[in-house]
């Protein structure tokens, strides 16, 4: 069976969770942007939580079927219709199984809230892995499908395809983007060069993203806090979440794949627990920093994992 990419959409992509242990090789980690959404989507197919998905970012597809499956979207909301092969379009939902008959279409139209959603389907994706992943790597042209994003009249092979039981989510369980986030953070490796002053300054300001944010790193407009008395630094390894102040004093995070070394301080790091909202941020949205502890932050962590723990086991 395959999917016929109509229209590509902006920038669509095969993602899984990612490779891990490659960091000290230059590797990126990749992936979903928002593994959360990816997992909502799996799980309203039946599928395992890190099964390989559509990351569909900004600008949706239109795809044809050539075979009855299962599907779901979750992450942004995004208008969709599912259209025969008869030429009748009827409007379906995010975050609940959409069941496609042979031929059909799906087509995702205006965007609603939110930037990147993710597409599952229950098949199995005949995908290029690499170092473990399905995960496309832009920079490196590797892995998902040819290493790019989806173009006019790409063919996605699949295997397995079937159709299962519907399902919804819950309203408390999926997720709303108002375009105002609140990002909570843990001390980094260099916190302790900043003044008192300007960690307060760096928790009371808010910042606007930057149109320039992409999947390597998150930059953000606002009022910048002064650097003229930071050291300079030698370059170390950076993870998802990190927060780094360049000369501009100007925040940038790194994101699922940023650099694996920088040299710029990094004042904090983005607790897991929110790194999800890192993939739903469109530029002009507005973004404060919260401190918190890392028991704080492990206490967090653990009371997500609690909620999502019906939606981790197919």
């Amino acid at each position: 069976m395959s999917i016929e990419v109509i229209k590509p959409g902006l920038q669509s992509s095969i993602q899984d969770r990612g490779r891990t242990g490659y960091m000290h090789l230059g590797v990126a980690k990749g992936g979903a942007m928002d593994p959360l959404s990816m997992t909502l989507a799996n799980w309203l197919v039946g599928n395992s939580p890190a099964n390989p998905v559509l990351e569909i970012c900004l600008l949706g597809p239109t795809l044809r079927f050539k075979q009855a499956v299962s599907v779901a979207v979750s992450g942004a909301k995004f208008d969709i219709e599912v259209c025969s092969k008869e030429g009748t379009c009827l409007a379906v939902n995010v975050n609940q199984t959409i069941q496609l008959r042979a031929g059909d279409t799906l087509k995702f139209g205006k965007r609603l809230q939110g930037v990147r959603t993710y597409l599952a389907i229950a098949a199995t994706f005949d995908c290029e892995a690499v170092l473990g992943s399905c995960a496309t790597h832009f920079s490196a042209k590797f892995a998902g499908f040819k290493g790019r994003a989806l173009q006019v009249g790409d063919h996605l092979s699949l295997s397995h395809c079937e159709v299962r039981q519907t399902r919804t989510l819950p309203i408390h369980v999926a997720q709303q983007y108002g375009g105002k986030y609140l990002l909570r953070c843990v001390p980094s490796v260099e916190t302790s060069h900043f003044s008192p002053a300007q960690l307060s300054q760096f928790y009371t300001r808010s910042y606007l993203l930057r149109s320039d944010s992409n999947r390597m790193g998150l930059r953000f407009d606002g009022e910048p806090l002064s650097m003229n008395d930071m050291d300079e630094l030698i370059s170390s390894g950076l993870s998802q979440g990190s927060v780094q102040l360049p000369p501009s004093g100007l925040p940038i995070i790194s994101s699922v794949d940023g650099q694996t070394i920088g040299g710029y301080p990094r004042i904090a790091n983005v607790i897991s627990a929110d790194l999800f909202a890192l993939g739903q941020l469109v530029a002009g949205d507005k973004v404060n920093f919260s401190l918190v502890s890392l028991e704080q932050a492990n206490d967090i962590y653990a009371s997500q994992q609690r909620q999502l723990a019906p939606y981790l086991d197919n």
